[in-house]
């Protein structure tokens, strides 16, 4: 059972994240030739003040 994790911002809307969850799910039966009910597919929404890049808060950064 494949099980993919993704870590976001927080921010993006429902319909965004199903069309992820369908992509994602799509792209690794594919590759390893399972059916779809085998994927799990993970969103994290994280805020940008709890995500650290080159040392500093996302939130305070031009990103």
């Amino acid at each position: 059972m494949p099980i993919v994790r993704i870590g976001l911002w927080s921010g993006r809307d429902e319909a965004t994240k199903e069309k992820l969850i369908q992509n994602v799910t799509k792209t690794v039966c594919e590759n390893v030739k399972c059916p779809p009910e085998a994927v799990i597919v993970i969103i994290d929404d994280i805020p940008k003040e709890n995500w650290g890049h080159g040392g500093k808060q996302a939130s305070k950064q031009p990103l």
